[in-house]
């Protein structure tokens, strides 16, 4: 294999790597649809016992997920906090040294998207639900918090405020506020989708290997990422993305269930959440299945469009200097606090450091396979 790697660290072609595997040569066709096996069966049967058993014992199933949940962030908090400055850290250094000359594709490669198409995917894909979901609540809950000041008992501090808080200052809690926000929605998250995303893209247009997170392994496992390595490195990323999108789908049916309940009265039972989430997801599906170019980029389109105009909307009937005195001071404020808020060791706002930045940084753990395709 001849190297055509240049001196200035781009790549003049790409090079595959020299592998016996064929991609798709484990891959079924049943109803004729392409699947990989064991991945699909396994992740497929999995998922499906999962969820009858849920439906089973849902009192158990909700005592258990409501241990689980801050036994985790509280126990792993460190190692959430640690990985995401790592790949920050990460997207830096390829940003200043030669390897971020490479271009996925090799240098005659062209993309197939627009930015702005590009984008709308990626925002709509990574972001979405989430965003307009947290995005007035999560301050919201910060300001008042770090209003409130802190508030300990057996030594232990009990309050939610992020870093040491702002007790009784409006102003340095609402900037605060603003900062631990963009802090769990900026810089952080989308590190974690880029380095996903780097890795799916050079193993796959320059190395010639399947799309699947597998591929990023192979210089670790070798020709083992074809065997059960892999198998269970694929499987392992088809249940992070599924719990992923159960929890954007889960608060994303939340919002705009109560939305729709305010409106229309349509009530928030579990009927309604059931109703709503078939509808969601058949959309989902109708997109899927036309395709990026005819369904989810158009989609993805239109939603971009729509949070513009909700954006010009708010800035326009809302106090408009206001907005824009915030957005400066809560910009400011992440800058100023972003080495703080970034630390895993040592922290004293435990509540905020586990119950908010360690889910955050695990729930885009979970999704950045997903989005990482994009």
């Amino acid at each position: 294999m001849t190297d055509t790697t240049r001196t200035d660290g781009a790549e003049d072609v790409p090079h595959p790597v020299d592998t016996d595997y064929e991609i798709g040569q484990h891959n079924i066709n049943p109803f004729g649809l392409d699947l990989h096996n064991p991945v699909f069966v396994i992740s497929g049967l999995s998922i499906v016992a999962f969820v009858i058993i849920t439906l089973m014992f849902q009192e158990g199933a909700t005592e258990f997920f409501g241990w689980l949940r801050p036994f985790l962030t509280s126990t792993f908090d460190w190692f959430f906090l640690s990985a995401a400055n790592v790949f920050v850290l990460f997207c830096f250094m390829l940003m200043v040294t030669p390897m971020g000359k490479i271009r996925l594709g090799g240098q005659d490669a062209t993309p197939d998207y627009s930015y702005m198409g590009w984008f709308a995917m990626l925002f709509a894909a990574g972001m979405g639900i989430g965003l307009m979901f947290f995005g007035v609540s999560e301050p919201m809950s910060h300001f008042a918090s770090s209003l409130g000041g802190t508030a300990a008992e057996a030594g232990a501090r009990t309050d939610w405020a992020p870093l040491g808080a702002a007790a009784g200052d409006p102003v340095a809690a609402r900037n605060l506020g603003m900062a631990a926000t963009i802090f769990h929605w900026a810089l952080h998250p989308w590190a974690i989708y880029a380095v996903v995303a780097l890795a799916l893209a050079f193993f796959t247009f320059n190395r010639g290997l399947p799309l699947t997170l597998r591929s990023a392994f192979y210089p670790i496992l070798g020709d083992r990422v074809w065997g059960w390595w892999g198998h269970i490195i694929d499987i392992t990323a088809v249940f992070a993305t599924l719990f992923g999108l159960a929890t954007s789908l889960g608060f994303g049916t939340e919002q705009a269930l109560a939305g729709l309940n305010y409106l229309f009265g349509w009530g928030t039972g579990n009927v309604a959440k059931v109703v709503l989430i078939g509808l969601i997801t058949t959309l989902a599906l109708i997109s899927v299945v036309r395709g990026l170019d005819g369904g989810v980029k158009v989609l993805s389109e239109i939603n971009i469009g729509l949070a513009a105009l909700l954006l010009l909307f708010i800035i326009a009937v809302g106090p408009t200097a206001t907005i824009f005195e915030t957005i400066l001071g809560g910009g400011a404020a992440y800058v100023t606090n972003l080495i703080p808020l970034s630390m895993p060791f040592g922290r004293e706002d435990a509540n905020f450091s586990q119950g908010w930045t360690a889910f955050y940084w695990a729930w885009w753990i979970s999704w950045s396979p997903f989005v990482g395709m994009f």
